[in-house]
């Protein structure tokens, strides 16, 4: 078997923190199915789903658990505004490659905003930072990721395409085509954009009330439902 050098190979129960399965958000049917059958992860994967389904809650549990902040950030990061996040963490048991690097960094879109000032008011070795909150909201976001994503690690983006224009998600998907080409990086994504469900040779799981399913892009819902709109918008315009 040949040896993976990715940062986590599987998402599992704690079994010394198991999790009331009749509370949220283990009675969401995805995290269920985590919790009793763990999940093997590779390189990237892909999370997709309607809202409600658990992709940010599971994209969040495991930056958690990997030592990120849950508003955003490397693993050193501080950064705390009102804290929202659900108990799952402290549940999940992430199962690390041997060797494998321990850097990380937790990109979620709607915390964004806060995440930068605190980047002002902690710049890495005393020098100024990028000026963010001079950008655009998509121009600095794709600068972080461009910035932060560096070398070896495990890089978690919640919904990035709310920031990001058409082209945007298309150099979002070059930075991290970029990471995982030495298979020492992956990428957890969660998206409602088929752009990003893109990323060439992630693993794409689809969520909903069935638990997780793996799902070729071509196949899923998403794309589906884009396609349909695109060749004929009318039909969807004349029932609002």
């Amino acid at each position: 078997m040949a040896l993976q050098r990715y940062p986590v190979r599987r998402i599992e129960e704690d079994p010394a923190h198991e999790l009331e399965r009749s509370s949220w958000p283990a009675a969401l049917p995805p995290v269920a199915r985590i919790l009793d059958h763990g999940l093997e992860l590779g390189p990237a994967t892909i999370l997709v789903g309607e809202n409600g389904s658990g992709k940010s809650t599971l994209i969040e549990a495991v930056a958690l658990a990997y030592g990120l902040s849950a508003e955003g950030g490397s693993t050193g990061a501080r950064h705390t505004t009102r804290s929202t996040e659900s108990i799952l963490a402290d549940h999940l048991r992430l199962v690390r490659n041997a060797g494998a690097a321990r850097r990380g960094y937790f990109l979620r879109a709607e915390t964004m905003h806060g995440f930068y000032t605190y980047l002002e008011e902690n710049p890495r070795g005393g020098l100024p930072d990028i000026p963010f909150h001079e950008m655009s909201h998509g121009e600095s976001f794709l600068q972080l990721a461009a910035d932060r994503f560096r070398g070896r690690g495990l890089w978690v983006l919640d919904e990035p395409e709310s920031a990001l224009s058409f082209s945007g998600c298309l150099s979002l998907l070059s930075v991290l085509k970029g990471l995982l080409a030495d298979g020492r990086s992956q990428v957890i994504m969660s998206t409602h954009s088929p752009l990003l469900a893109a990323l060439p040779g992630a693993e794409i799981l689809e969520l909903g009330p069935w638990g997780l399913r793996h799902s070729a892009w071509e196949n899923l819902e998403l794309v589906a439902n884009w396609r349909s709109f695109l060749t004929s918008p009318e039909r969807y315009l004349r029932h609002l």
